[in-house]
């Protein structure tokens, strides 16, 4: 069976309403998606790093409590585990303050096995870390070799707006490997100054990358792909009450990975063509993902909910 391959950071989250703690739970970009898929049975292996104190014990655990394969995050001794604080306002979107040394990443690994039409997650500045550069190269370059389809969720946050000259060379790179690029409309607010989803496309992502995802919240989305189509979908409302939106747009990357192996589509697939009716499904596979995230104040979904 096909597996995804998850490279990113780990954090734990405590989230705050009205300035009080409500909950605290392991998170992180790829890290939650691949908690996502583990609950549907899709098998994983996630690769990072934290320390080996409670939190970090908590984070490896509760992978392996969802399926997923854990042998990749090292765990180092004298290290503190980040630590993300989230707090929702009144919309119950999540402002971050992050308590992480990102100067002071490893990524200290053994090469994962990785087959043709596996999937390989990266994400966020994780993904961008000039400390780790050299690592994450080498996975991407494995992962090109072995015919793998390489997915990349910019997910750049506007606390690194003034970091941008410094790690486009990184973002740019990211766009080579991938196969699927996707960015929100703030990502590209904040790295181009652009937010008009054509010019960004045609600008600075398809010269690149082929496929492209443009996200704008709950607002419709355009996907960009390899045989010339630009197909637009609406983001349905969101049944029930909205929890916490922590976790939407890795929810929505773990749908469209869960959707591209249930559908069956290769990497050949990705410049050859999928169907609007293929594309459909996936869409909503994602859609589906992340509007369950939101229902909860957890970063993933919930089997008993989705199921």
């Amino acid at each position: 069976m096909r597996k995804v391959i998850g490279i990113g950071e780990t954090v734990l989250d405590i989230i705050f309403r009205d300035n009080h703690p409500v909950d605290a739970v392991p998170g992180g970009s790829a890290y939650n998606a691949l908690v996502s898929l583990g609950r549907m049975g899709i098998p994983g292996l996630f690769i990072s790093e934290t320390g080996a104190d409670r939190v970090g014990e908590i984070i490896v655990s509760f992978l392996q409590q969802n399926g997923i394969d854990a042998t990749g995050v090292q765990m180092y001794e004298g290290v503190k585990s980040p630590l993300s604080l989230a707090f929702l306002n009144e919309r119950n979107d999540a402002e971050y303050v992050f308590y992480k040394d990102h100067p002071n990443d490893k990524l200290e690994m053994t090469m994962p096995e990785i087959a043709a039409n596996d999937i390989v997650l990266i994400s966020s500045y994780y993904a961008v870390n000039p400390v780790i550069r050299k690592q994450m190269k080498s996975v991407l370059d494995h992962a090109r070799q072995s015919g793998a389809i390489i997915y990349y969720d910019v997910n750049f946050r506007p606390s690194h707006r003034d970091e941008v000259d410094i790690l486009l060379p990184n973002i740019l790179d990211n766009f080579r490997y991938a196969d699927i690029v996707r960015g929100s409309d703030e990502d590209f607010e904040v790295m181009f100054g652009k937010d008009e989803a054509t010019k960004v496309y045609q600008e600075d992502v398809k010269p690149l990358c082929d496929n492209f995802i443009y996200t704008r919240g709950s607002q419709p989305i355009d996907i960009f792909t390899a045989d010339g189509k630009c197909r637009r979908y609406d983001v349905p409302p969101i049944e029930g009450e909205i929890v916490s939106t922590i976790g939407a747009g890795d929810n929505f990357n773990a749908g469209f990975v869960y959707g591209i192996i249930k559908e069956g589509i290769t990497r050949d697939m990705l410049y050859q063509g999928i169907s609007d009716a293929q594309m459909q499904r996936i869409v909503d596979y994602a859609m589906a993902f992340s509007g369950n995230c939101c229902r909860s104040i957890f970063n993933y979904i919930s089997v008993v909910q989705f199921r």
